[in-house]
């Protein structure tokens, strides 16, 4: 709990086997999660039998995609504060303490891996190409929507509370991860009040496809098209 509202740490989760404890005793430590609920996008039996040895909820949503199954971990719960995180360790667990201490000003609070370069670990992914690109469609949809500073279109790292939810739901389609890109352009476009922090980003397995070049080309062509079809709606 903070500040008298609950708090709920969503995590999809697939093949994080040796993953998946640490970050959850990670989220456990900072004493703030009322409720930890891992998503099975089709983990291991292994995996699900380590989860099984912690306090968090498992829900099943084997086969979805991760947009899909944060869609499904989020109608799980009833919390007052809702925050998103990696199940591989990309993400520090006492780094929502960062997230939640702006819940009280913001509807929405963004982590952003380019605001300082010292905060991403080696062999994290983060390649200066990457962080340029998230960083200039990020500066894109703030001027299309007159919104508030976007660094890192990105980042999962992300908390909410249950109104500003409400407000970008209906635009996020996608059961893959271009829910997540789909989620800050319709906050951006419905006024949403929120704010960017800078985060740790820890190396993150099986993440080096998204410097592959194809990758980056595609996924920015994705946000070419999203950021003008959002604006005519």
């Amino acid at each position: 709990m903070y500040l008298k509202k609950t708090v709920a740490v969503i995590i999809p989760v697939s093949n994080e086997k040796n993953l998946i404890l640490p970050a959850i005793q990670e989220l456990d430590a900072t004493s703030y999660p009322d409720e930890i609920i891992v998503v099975d996008r089709g983990a291991t039996k292994e995996t699900i039998q380590l989860i099984g040895k912690t306090r968090a909820k498992l829900v099943s949503r084997k086969g979805a995609g991760i947009g899909a199954a944060v869609k499904f971990g989020i109608k799980s719960t009833k919390a007052d504060l809702i925050i998103i995180t990696a199940a591989d360790g990309s993400f520090r667990g006492q780094d929502i303490i960062k997230l939640l201490s702006y819940s009280h000003e913001f509807d929405m609070v963004f982590g952003s891996r380019t605001h300082v370069p010292l905060m991403i670990g080696k062999n994290s992914g983060m390649t200066f190409l990457r962080r340029l690109i998230d960083d200039i469609f990020g500066k894109m949809i703030s001027l299309a929507f007159l919104s508030s500073n976007i660094t890192d279109v990105g980042c999962t790292f992300r908390l909410t509370n249950r109104k500003a939810l409400g407000k970008i739901m209906k635009d996020c389609r996608s059961g893959d991860e271009v829910f997540f890109i789909e989620w800050l352009i319709s906050a951006a476009k419905n006024k949403v009040r929120f704010v960017e922090v800078p985060v740790n980003y820890n190396a993150s397995k099986g993440d080096s496809y998204k410097n592959n070049f194809v990758y980056l080309a595609a996924r920015a062509i994705k946000i070419l098209f999203l950021i003008p079809a959002f604006a005519m709606k």
